[in-house]
């Protein structure tokens, strides 16, 4: 089955996907969940769904972690099929991103991009016109704090913030099945970026699809990760590079990096004082040919 959320070139960048905005009378209620938190391979997906609270009675359960990736794919069919009384959405966040935000300085944790994802993701739903009375968010961390937040940045929206809420409501078990699947398609479809596209076209060594889970206790993950690594650039792209998992490895076994810094004495050479006409005027404003102002 075609999955229109996965993207169909090497996934490079973060981005969003909307299925046809519902057209039945509010206000809706809203579901919030999420897949690949903690695997070291692939994107880290959010995924709403939503529907008139009129209607959350005729949902029927979707608890994506207790199906197979092919039972999930069946029901992404049951999410498209009504698009006048339920819509869904998904946040695609690429290992890439993950990797540059936890590793700038100040970083950027997971928790933070989660919170960000949630946000636009409500964000976008209301920008469609849709009016939402209730959001049922499956746990991140302190439930009473983000549940506080998130009702600080949407006022007038009830926010449900609570562990196993996919079980518990409806919606959110629509929102996991959402983005359960577009994972699944995320990895099982995975472009790497480093190749040509002829050569997309067949298995070069350190490019297998062989991904298992992605979590780092898999012993397929596992496997692949001893294979993929090039010692010197390291891993393709599909691989979070802030995962301590991924840091040991390099650690171990790619090629040690020595980089040179002159230190201190090229700081105090560029910044020292002259000498004779140049006597306390450094470097760079010499360079620069700055001078002294003495009238205006």
């Amino acid at each position: 089955m075609n999955v229109p959320s996965a993207p169909s070139t090497p996934l490079t960048d973060s981005y969003s996907y909307h299925s046809p905005t519902p057209t039945a009378r509010g206000p809706y209620i809203l579901g919030v969940d999420e897949a690949g938190r903690g695997p070291v391979l692939g994107p880290l997906v959010y995924g709403v769904a939503y529907c008139p609270v009129a209607w959350k009675d005729d949902l029927d359960e979707l608890d994506s972690k207790t199906l197979t990736p092919e039972k999930r794919t069946q029901l992404l069919g049951v999410l498209n099929a009504d698009p006048v009384n339920l819509g869904w959405s998904v946040r695609v966040i690429s290992p890439q991103a993950i990797s540059s935000g936890m590793l700038k300085v100040p970083p950027v944790n997971l928790n933070k991009q989660s919170q960000d994802a949630t946000i636009q993701l409500i964000r976008d739903v209301l920008q469609r016109g849709i009016r939402l009375s209730d959001v049922y968010v499956d746990a991140l961390g302190n439930t009473t704090s983000y549940e506080g937040y998130l009702s600080s940045v949407f006022p007038g929206i009830n926010f449900t913030v609570t562990t196993k809420a996919d079980s518990k409501f409806k919606i959110v078990g629509a929102a996991s099945v959402a983005a359960k699947v577009t994972r699944d398609a995320c990895i099982e479809g995975w472009c790497f970026e480093e190749l040509e596209d002829d050569e997309r076209e067949s298995t070069p060594k350190g490019f297998g699809r062989e991904f298992g889970s992605g979590y780092p206790s898999d012993p397929k993950t596992k496997a692949w990760l001893e294979e993929s690594l090039e010692k010197t650039f390291g891993f393709p792209s599909v691989a979070r590079f802030s995962w301590t998992t991924v840091k040991v490895i390099l650690e171990k076994s790619a090629h040690p990096i020595k980089w040179n810094d002159e230190g201190q004495d090229a700081l105090v050479m560029t910044f020292g004082s002259g000498q004779g006409r140049d006597k306390d005027r450094n470097l760079v404003t010499r360079d620069l040919c700055l001078r002294s102002v003495g009238t205006l």
